[in-house]
């Protein structure tokens, strides 16, 4: 029984979808064996399509089916429908271009074997593994142009790619659907009114101008985001004057204005009166303190 069949697209072109474990002989009837595989794509001539939604395998086996696609004479593109895995996306990277479903995945990682024996069985264990480890890298280093290094690293990791993430490292060509053009149903978005607009046009170019430039208001209060103005609110809370470094503070509306001083005569309560903290655009006063410490200050001379 197979589990995949040959069909073909509307150019008259192939497509095979390749689904299931990849092995070299078929043990429960759902295996891609390499002979499988050959005898379908030699059966007819011109481009072929190939959807791949596997879970890997034979690493020997997904080898043999990667050449036969290099060989092939005619275009390869492959899809990868859902996941490519393991020895599968060695297949994948066979293919003239690379297609993935945004929902697809790629995963790569070190081969791994089960041997038994001896120390030397061991060890001859470990070199086939280096060695199958490296025929691999030079697949994915053929297709991504990426440093051996780094495949390596990225195998040795078991890194699991999704579609844009594999477009990026070069796994992948395209992502599919990326460029499908929306129906007209799509296409329409709502528009929503702007209200506030419609309404700042309906008082004129000028009052809508002033409103915008209104800062927020919360009741009677003024919020601005400022370091120094919440600095000069906290002080002035408390009774501190504040002003600006060489500027006296205007007088209040209907406040007689100050007599002028007789030379060379001083006015004792204005030297015991503690001079104005000046906050400077830094937000702290001339001796580094912050308004909040001049709060604290105060509060404690109050008990």
């Amino acid at each position: 029984m197979k589990f995949w069949n040959w069909i073909h697209d509307d150019s008259g072109g192939r497509v095979l979808r390749l689904e299931g474990p990849i092995d070299s002989e078929s043990f429960w009837g759902d295996e891609i064996t390499p002979q499988m595989f050959r005898d379908e794509l030699y059966a007819e001539e011109g481009d072929i399509t190939l959807w791949v939604n596997s879970p890997g395998g034979n690493v020997f086996a997904a080898a043999e089916i990667y050449t036969m696609l290099r060989d092939y004479p005619d275009n390869v593109t492959v899809r990868i429908a859902s996941i490519a895995a393991s020895a599968a996306s060695v297949v994948a990277m066979a293919g003239n271009v690379v297609q993935m479903s945004p929902t697809a995945l790629i995963m790569i990682h070190d081969p791994s074997t089960i041997a038994m024996g001896n120390a030397k069985d061991m060890e001859k264990a470990i070199t086939t593994l280096n060695e199958v480890k490296e025929s691999i890298i030079n697949a994915y280093a053929f297709k991504t142009g990426l440093t051996r290094n780094r495949i390596s690293k990225l195998m040795s990791d078991e890194t699991w790619l999704n579609a844009k993430k594999a477009v990026e490292l070069g796994f992948a060509d395209e992502i599919l659907f990326e460029n499908k053009p929306r129906t007209e149903e799509e296409s329409e978005e709502p528009v929503e009114e702007d209200h506030d607009k419609e309404e700042g046009a309906d008082e004129g170019k000028e009052g809508g101008e002033e409103e915008k430039k209104k800062p927020f208001q919360l009741g009677n209060a003024m919020w601005q985001f400022s370091s120094r103005l919440m600095g000069e609110t906290i002080l002035n809370r408390i009774g501190a004057e504040c002003k600006p470094e060489g500027e006296e503070p205007e007088p209040e509306a209907g406040a007689p204005a100050p007599e002028p001083a007789e030379a060379g005569v001083t006015d004792s309560s204005e030297e015991e009166k503690p001079k104005a903290p000046v906050i400077g655009l830094d937000g702290k006063t001339e001796d580094g303190a912050m308004p909040y410490e001049i709060l604290k200050d105060k509060l404690e001379w109050l008990k």
